[in-house]
């Protein structure tokens, strides 16, 4: 429920705090005095879009507060919790507009964007004029109105909507995978045979390097190697050192001891030698390898790195290269039998689906018929028995909502065609179908202010009262604020605000003025009358105002 706005210096309103009440508020006043100018504030502090010059002339900034009551169950405590905002009982929103046109809003003391305010404002107030194409004159939502109307669940409907969503995406990406693999098939089966062929192992490449390495040394070496062993053998340094120690023993016995010393040093000499010819033999037997043997290694070698070089990744790599494009080629063997197996899934999903939105359809027929009933008994009280209103179904693109289309349409005469609500029906017929239609949609919904600018325009005497009267009925347990020029409805109202204009000084201000019942009297009277107030016109706005 709206409680307070506080307007100051706003176009024709210099200071104004206004406090207002459940049930039925109404605002009259003289044509220009300014009425309009209060739901332009009420505007502009929920984030609409609308006039930009705002700021009132000699004034720095224009600045609107409005005061929300918030019940624990309203719907605009999950958009606060959604901005991050703290979630209070009173809800405060304060914007203003400096004279350059910058606009800053405030939620409950915290900054918050246009976005915010405006999406805060769809759970807060609703307003209905004849020009309401935000509202129940645009077709795109009626299908909305239609299910809020009779209660209609629609989960089930997105659920199903959802399975055959994720189930032709599946499909399509199957597809587009099966494609892609096609198209390079010819060269996967031949990279895979190439592969399968070499064989390469992971660590092979680095292995292969070092035998190499091994085999190219060693085939340089090896002569010397040979040459050094031989050297050191019996034809060479062995033997001569046999020799010399076969020549000194013989000759020790007769040194008298000085030839013990240089044999036992030779005879060590002979064991070192022993374990030299033993290590470069042993050597020499390890430098020995097939010359075939270098050649497949080095083809091996040269083979693997080729091979890497071609699908640009190392060697080492090419085993899993080859692990996967096995896969792909599984892949692409197997696609044949994926795709049948997602189109059975996708065709589950979309018979699920059909029978979802089958069964959204007929609920949506049965309440279109319980709204046509409804509107037609409220038109009756409105003046408009012989006016048809029809709630017309028809197929539309398969959607989350179910695939219906929903159009309000009416004729005002009979045998007259039918149309939809703002091109069939004139200003003063489209007001109270409007009205009828608020009535029917907004049972058991007390979550928003609802507005209504000046939706009586065009109607007068009993229509007029009837139009008050659904009004005083709407508001029944909610709050409902109308603009009117309508005595018979202002008459009906549980707060009545008079909305005037004066000049001093050369500025025009606009002043509202909660009524006393004696100031309603003056003000219905002078509604009834116009500029002269007779006794006549007193009496009949005393009549109005006891109903």
């Amino acid at each position: 429920m709206l409680r307070h706005l506080d307007i100051r210096d706003v176009l024709l309103i210099d200071r104004l705090a206004l406090e207002f009440h459940p049930g039925l508020n109404v605002l009259t006043g003289e044509t220009g005095a300014g009425k309009s100018i209060l739901l332009d504030c009420l505007g502009f502090v929920l984030g609409w879009r609308g006039r930009a010059d705002l700021v009132r002339q000699g004034a720095t900034q224009a600045e609107v507060t409005a005061v929300f009551d918030l019940p624990p169950d309203h719907p605009a405590r999950a958009v606060l919790s959604d901005a991050g905002i703290p979630v209070e009982d009173e809800l405060i929103l304060r914007r203003v507009n400096n004279a350059e046109g910058r606009k800053t809003g405030w939620i409950n003391d915290r900054r918050a964007s246009g976005e915010v305010l405006r999406n805060l404002s769809e759970t807060l107030v609703e307003l209905h004029g004849q020009h309401d194409d935000r509202g129940l004159l645009n077709p795109r939502g009626h299908r909305l109105l239609l299910d809020a109307f009779a209660g209609i669940e629609t989960a089930p409907t997105r659920a199903a909507w959802g399975r055959r969503r994720e189930a032709a995406q599946a499909l399509q990406a199957a597809e587009a995978r099966l494609a892609a693999a096609r198209a390079e098939e010819e060269f996967l089966r031949h990279a895979d045979a190439e592969l399968d062929k070499l064989d390469p192992q992971p660590g092979e490449e680095a292995e292969l390097d070092t035998r190499r390495r091994a085999m190219q040394a060693a085939e340089k070496i090896r002569a010397d190697v040979a040459r050094a062993l031989q050297a050191l053998g019996p034809e060479g340094a062995e033997g001569a050192m046999l020799d010399a120690n076969r020549w000194l023993e013989g000759a020790a016995d007769r040194a008298e001891g000085a030839l013990d010393a240089p044999l036992s040093a030779l005879q060590r000499a002979l064991i070192e030698l022993g374990e030299v010819f033993s290590g470069v033999e042993t050597a020499l037997d390890g430098m020995s390898f097939d010359p075939h043997d270098l050649e497949q290694t080095e083809e091996r070698l040269f083979a693997l790195r080729a091979l890497a070089r071609k699908h640009d990744v190392l060697p080492d790599d090419l085993a899993s290269l080859a692990d996967d494009l096995r896969q792909r080629l599984g892949a692409l063997d197997a696609g044949e039998s994926e795709l049948a197996s997602l189109s059975d899934a996708l065709a589950q999903a979309e018979a699920a689906y059909a029978l979802a939105a089958d069964a959204l359809a007929a609920e949506r027929a049965a309440a279109a018929e319980r709204l046509d009933a409804a509107m037609a008994a409220e038109l009756v009280p409105l003046k408009m028995e012989r006016a048809v209103f029809e709630t017309r179904l028809s197929p539309g693109e398969p959607g989350p909502e179910g695939r219906d289309n929903v159009a309000f349409t009416v004729a005002t005469n009979p045998g007259a065609p039918s149309g939809p609500l703002d091109r069939i029906a004139s200003g003063g017929e489209l007001s109270r179908f409007l009205l009828a239609l608020k009535v029917c949609l907004a049972r058991g919904n007390d979550a928003l202010v609802m507005i209504f600018d000046e939706i009586d325009r065009g109607v007068g005497g009993a229509t007029a009262d009837a139009v008050g009267r659904r009004l005083a009925r709407l508001a029944d347990g909610a709050q409902v604020l109308v603009v009117t020029h309508s005595p018979q409805v202002a008459a009906l109202a549980s707060q009545h605000f008079r909305v005037a204009k004066s000049v001093a000084d050369g500025m025009t201000t606009s002043t509202v003025t909660s009524l006393t019942r004696d100031e309603r009297v003056d003000e219905l009277a002078r509604m009834l009358a116009g500029e002269e107030v007779t006794p006549a016109a007193r009496a009949a706005a005393k009549a109005l105002l006891k109903g």
